[in-house]
């Protein structure tokens, strides 16, 4: 969805508003209306209101701030969304003005543009009716707050078009979206299981199990989340979960239904009283309910074809913000007793246990997750790691998946060149730090070992592929993602792109290659500025020093990565390179033996020197020794120097310091 195609949103409430400014924080230029003038001003000062709490942040500076409200232009005559390629409608909740909206839309956007409703209650296809054209007809629903909150559902109605659904998958990476296809199904799939997870938190109480201060406490327990169910309530309002839940209740039947407490709560628009004594006796008859009505509707999303298990887990972790989804939460409690809690709500509801938890019952194993995707179209392999709720981080699942479909991509006849993605804003944030911290404390250091010798082999033969293997590095790119994206042929880089190797900053090194085939790609003195100092290099800077081969706008790099792998051909990123226009200083100032840059007034050189004498003596020191003894050995000798070492600074006292510390405070390394 190239960005010079204006979107138009129809509805500058909460909704509207922080979806037209999240467009335009991406860059696109966005037309909001309203009914009337003083409706859309009313937004756009809602707009501002956000975007200076930004600036406080130090988020964006005032300067952003104007540019961006400068991309949005607020209307309250729908004539003037005529031009827009997509125009998103935000309105509240009732079906036959949605319709309406659309019939009026219809007849005033170009035939091309697509039409999308934020709907959270009903189904697209019922939307679409009465359009001239009803395969322009999409669902994308957002998740508050817009502006903020990645995740979107894409929901396709019976007519919509392919094209049109691919055009919206486009928009919402272009935004910076976790999109998620789903059916045309009541409540989607967060709202699916979310909902009655609400309605039953307020049955527990109706029915004398516990009350509100003990459900509280035992659904943050029991589910690793901030705000228990009523808080939610009170903060989304009441009445939204009455409604949403009779809306399910009457397109899915009786156990759907709101409670009559729910209803009596509602109708009144009353908040909860979230005060009382919590009774931890009470807990484990709470928490069994609670998680058996989500194991039991998010197997029946399954059943329906609604969409995948990774996406039932992903709609939860990115749109509610819980830590695990139903999936790998039934994994982490057992799934035979996960699938005990199921029958145990539905024998209280009246229910059939679904067939999908039936069927994985009689399995008795775990739910066989994926977190990386393979498509193979028109020539091109791309291989994306889709975990983007964890920055798309390596863990031993994410290598396993990579390395197995990366071996299927290579050996398939029908594929001239692999794409490796990430989805989301990163391409690889680095490695798992919790695996490491886990194994570290129960002195399982030959286990790091393995899971990087692992690692290091897929990124040989990612390497040594004869096919052209190409690193779509359009977001973050750090520690391990960025020594995945070094094994590669090529490099891709965008506006978008950071790449960075802060190891030694967190008393470790990079062990897959970074300190090999870095100085081979930029040579020596960038090389060993990059990893000692952790300095992170925009696209342009990449581009520039030679680190990636290759440089364009986001919305063009699936395009030119396609070119790449299916024609090439693809420059040789060993191949030596002149010193990048206006690095002459640092590289003269990293030319030396030691680890310390010589002086200068660059600011580069001075915050190398700054961030080389707060990081990790050991890890620094290996470093320096690795990328230069490795440069005089073949690159097979050189990443087995890495790895030979990788127990020796797991073990050391700076490393688990490093990674104990990251994110709560400055670490204090003492060389030992």
């Amino acid at each position: 969805m190239p960005k010079r195609t204006p979107v138009a949103v129809v509805g500058a409430g909460n909704m509207g508003s922080g979806i037209a400014q999240k467009l335009a924080q991406e860059g696109f230029t966005v037309v909001m209306n309203d009914m009337s003038t003083e409706f859309v001003e009313k937004g756009m000062e809602r707009i501002r209101t956000l975007l200076g709490e930004a600036v406080e942040r130090r988020i964006f500076t005032a300067e952003k701030v104007e540019e961006i409200m400068g991309r949005i232009t607020p209307t309250a005559e729908l004539a003037d969304l005529a031009e827009c390629g997509v125009v998103i409608e935000a309105i509240f909740e009732d079906e036959a003005v949605k319709k309406e909206l659309f019939s009026k839309l219809d007849k005033i956007i170009a035939p091309t543009a697509i039409l999308a409703t934020n709907t959270s209650s009903f189904y697209v296809t019922n939307i679409a009716k009465g359009i001239q054209n009803p395969k322009r007809v999409v669902g994308l629903h957002f998740f508050f707050h817009p502006a903020k909150n990645r995740l979107v559902e894409v929901i396709p109605g019976e007519e919509t078009s392919d094209e049109v659904v691919e055009r919206c998958l486009e928009l919402a990476f272009a935004m910076g979206k976790t999109p998620i296809v789903c059916s045309d199904r009541p409540g989607f799939v967060v709202n699916r299981f979310f909902v009655p997870w609400l309605n039953e938190s307020v049955r527990l109480l109706e029915q004398g199990v516990a009350d509100i201060a003990t459900i509280e406490a035992a659904a943050k327990k029991a589910f690793s989340i901030g705000m228990g169910p009523f808080e939610l309530m009170n903060v989304t309002g009441v009445p939204i979960a009455w409604h949403a839940e009779a809306t399910l209740g009457r397109e899915l039947g009786s156990y759907y239904e709101p409670c009559a407490k729910l209803i009596e709560a509602g109708g009144a628009n009353q908040l909860w009283p979230l005060d009382g004594e919590v009774d931890e006796t009470k807990f484990a008859a709470v928490a069994a309910h609670l998680r058996g009505v989500v194991f039991q509707v998010a197997g029946e999303i399954i059943d329906e074809d609604i969409c995948r298990l990774e996406d039932v887990d992903r709609g939860a972790k990115i749109g509610l913000r819980w830590v695990r989804g139903p999936f790998e939460l039934m994994n982490r409690l057992g799934v035979d007793k996960a699938i005990a809690e199921a029958k145990g709500f539905c024998k209280a509801s009246g229910h059939t246990l679904s067939p999908t938890l039936a069927a994985q019952a009689a399995k008795g194993s775990d739910w066989p997750l994926r977190w990386v995707d393979l498509e193979v179209k028109d020539g091109a392999a791309t291989i994306t790691i889709n975990r983007p709720e964890a920055m798309n981080s390596l863990n031993e699942e994410v290598m396993r998946d990579l390395a197995e479909l990366f071996d299927r991509a290579a050996a398939d006849p029908a594929v001239k060149g692999i794409i490796i993605a990430g989805a989301g804003k990163a391409f690889i944030a680095g490695a798992d730090i919790g695996f490491f911290l886990k194994r570290m404390k129960e002195n399982d250091l030959a286990r790091i070992e393995s899971f990087t010798r692992a690692g290091a082999a897929t990124f040989r033969k990612i390497e040594t592929c004869e096919k052209p293997v190409i690193a779509l590095a359009d977001g973050l790119t750090l520690g391990g993602g960025s020594e995945l994206a070094l094994a590669c042929h090529a490099i891709i880089a965008t506006e978008k792109s950071r790449f960075a190797f802060p190891e030694t900053s967190i008393g470790i090194y990079p062990g897959l290659g970074g300190t090999q085939r870095l100085p081979r790609i930029v040579g020596r003195e960038l090389g060993r500025y990059m990893i000692l100092s952790n300095a992170a290099m925009s696209g342009k800077d990449a581009f520039a020093i030679g680190l990636a081969g290759y440089y364009c706008q986001s919305d063009d790099a699936k395009g030119l990565a396609f070119e790449l792998a299916t024609g090439g051909p693809v420059k040789d990123k060993y191949a030596a390179k002149p010193t990048a226009a206006g690095w002459e200083a640092v590289v003269e100032a990293f030319s030396g033996t030691g680890k310390e840059p010589g002086g200068g007034e660059d600011k580069r050189l001075q915050r190398a020197a700054k961030a080389i004498s707060g990081g990790a003596p050991i890890a620094q020191d290996m470093c320096v020794q690795f990328i230069d003894e490795g440069l005089a050995l073949d690159i097979k000798a050189g990443l087995e120097l890495e790895l030979s070492n990788l127990q020796k600074i797991f073990a050391t006292a700076d490393a688990l310091e490093g990674l104990t510390s990251l994110g709560r405070r400055r670490p204090a390394f003492k060389g030992e």
